[in-house]
């Protein structure tokens, strides 16, 4: 019998409606957080604000303690995904039915652009409408000269592909059902800060698609044309690392196989607590 030390698992009970409003809330959040703290406080990411701003460090920290919150407050309802790269990377992972993938990939695209939209119309209260921000790409990924250093497509590729791996195989070790830890929200939080400390000097950092489409939606068709390579390289890291973490674990649990965590993510992990005080 699996320990119960630390259950990983969404409570069975989680209609996929109310699994889309979490998945939408939480990638709002990001999204908000995220980008908010990218124009209004960051000069380093976008060269307009007005204040003297975080810098690269407060934009970093800031996914981070998104993450970290959003997983924590609706974990428990659909993993805590935020990020369609994580989702089709725990699918892969046979923690989360495929027939709900969608499900989650549309929420999160919606809840993305809610939170960019947000930061678009605060913006229209700056002396310029929020124009020179638009102009700046409004904190888009992009390579070769859309790229805050001018990295060309193969380093953004190469950073894209292996942080969201990094975060992916995060994931799935935190939130394993019998060796995850209830810590999952602020370790996967903290990855995600130190991926951000490298690639957003490269390409202002996707690692989820999802954000990188939210973003290029009001930076328009120069960001719009990029957009594939922040579609293609996280997903592709995500699967790669998922189905590599699957047969390694597999293979060395498979004397003692145990069913796996439904949709378990990055806030899926929790305090210790017998299976039976779960909600359903």
């Amino acid at each position: 019998m699996p320990s119960q030390k630390n259950p990983a698992h969404v409570p069975s009970g989680a209609s996929p409606l109310r699994r889309a409003a979490a998945e939408a809330g939480g990638t709002f959040l990001l999204v908000f957080g995220l980008i908010g703290a990218a124009l209004l406080t960051s000069p380093d990411s976008n060269g307009v604000a007005a204040q003297p701003g975080t810098g690269l460090l407060g934009v970093a920290v800031a996914l981070g303690l998104t993450v970290a919150i959003g997983a924590a407050v609706v974990g428990p309802v659909s993993g805590g995904h935020f990020n369609p790269a994580v989702t089709l990377g725990v699918a892969v992972a046979g923690r989360l039915r495929w027939g709900l993938v969608p499900v989650y990939l549309a929420a999160q695209v919606v809840g993305g652009v809610a939170g960019a939209a947000l930061v678009r119309a605060l913006l229209l209260g700056s002396d310029d409408g929020g124009a020179a921000a638009v102009r700046a790409g409004f904190a888009s990924t992009g390579y070769g000269m859309l790229s805050p250093g001018h990295f060309g497509l193969l380093p953004v590729a190469a950073i894209e592909l292996i942080a969201t791996a990094v975060l992916v195989v995060v994931v799935l070790t935190t939130t394993h059902p019998t060796t995850g830890t209830p810590l999952a929200p602020l370790v996967i939080g903290g990855t995600l800060t130190l991926m951000l400390f490298v690639a957003l000097p490269i390409d202002n950092a996707s690692l989820n698609p999802a954000r990188s489409l939210a973003t290029a939606v009001f930076g328009g068709g120069d960001w719009m044309a990029q957009l594939w390579a922040f579609l293609v390289f996280p997903v592709l890291g995500a699967v790669i690392a998922a189905g590599l973490y699957r047969v390694a674990v597999e293979g060395r649990e498979s004397a003692a196989p145990a069913a796996a965590p439904e949709a378990a993510g990055p806030g899926a992990a929790r305090a210790a607590a017998p299976a039976a005080s779960t909600p359903a």
